[in-house]
């Protein structure tokens, strides 16, 4: 049989919640990417195989996973029939980054209760009308993230910096302005190949792909607010729409212009 991928995703009118994606893959596999949100994952059929800071995590039943933002990340079906996933991705208005660290050590939940919970949110969120639902249990589920992730530890300090983060900070800074690597050390003071190796060690992710995934992030957002994928293309920093959905695929496994048809029907459902 030829492989499935079922994909819906949209753009909720409920503060906090940047976007909605319900999915069934059979066998794709996402690469190392980064999200600019907070990525809430529960798995209805199957189960997800990722990399989160060098470690090995799985999705198996009652579990809510909460991958941080500026984290690295994959994922591959773990089952023979892939798998079928909802996804809230929470800016940080929900969680701030003092609990990026305890989320990262420990990022998949077993909470039945939680569990529940973000199933509620996701059916509040399906229906027009139900916003005030959907804030009043996006609250909730808030509130019993922040007590998994131990406040004690997320109130200390942040860690040191060096120049992996320097060089994600300019990254971040030149999204769209197709920074060179020269251009980055220079401004740096150090060698191309020392940040490359930094950079990699540091978040296991290259800082091309870094890059590449940032803007398909930013292309997925602006797909669901109604923009066409050749507009999309020059305002999230590709060359042009075959750019664009060459790095789309290899993220989301589908082309820009059918993720954007699915999201609309999610809308719309």
């Amino acid at each position: 049989m030829p492989p499935k991928q079922e994909v819906a995703a949209w753009r909720p009118a409920v503060p906090g919640v940047v976007e909605v994606l319900h999915a069934h893959f059979t066998d794709h596999a996402y690469p190392m990417h980064v999200h600019d949100a907070w990525t809430v994952l529960i798995v209805d059929d199957g189960a997800v195989r990722y990399d989160l800071d060098r470690h090995e995590r799985g999705t198996p039943d009652d579990t809510v996973s909460l991958l941080p933002p500026q984290v690295p990340h994959n994922g591959s079906p773990a089952t023979a029939h892939g798998f079928r996933k909802r996804v809230l991705y929470l800016d940080t208005t929900q969680l701030d980054a003092r609990f990026i660290g305890p989320a990262v050590d420990g990022p998949d939940l077993t909470d039945p209760v939680l569990r529940r919970r973000v199933g509620q949110l996701h059916t509040a969120l399906a229906d027009a009308g139900d916003e005030l639902e959907a804030e009043s249990r996006l609250a909730l589920i808030g509130e019993r993230l922040r007590e998994h992730l131990r406040p004690g530890s997320a109130t200390a300090g942040p860690p040191a910096r060096g120049v992996a983060h320097d060089l994600r900070d300019l990254l971040d800074a030149h999204l769209l302005d197709h920074l060179t690597l020269d251009r980055a050390a220079t401004l740096l003071h150090a060698h191309p190949a020392h940040l490359v190796r930094a950079f990699s060690a540091a978040f296991a992710i290259a800082p091309h792909q870094y890059v590449m995934s940032r803007r398909v992030d930013l292309a997925r957002r602006l797909l669901l607010s109604g923009r066409p994928p050749g507009e999309v293309a020059t305002a999230a920093g590709f060359y042009d729409q075959s750019h664009l959905t060459r790095h789309f695929k290899r993220v989301l496994g589908i082309p820009p212009g059918r993720y954007a048809r699915h999201g609309r029907a999610g809308r719309a459902g």
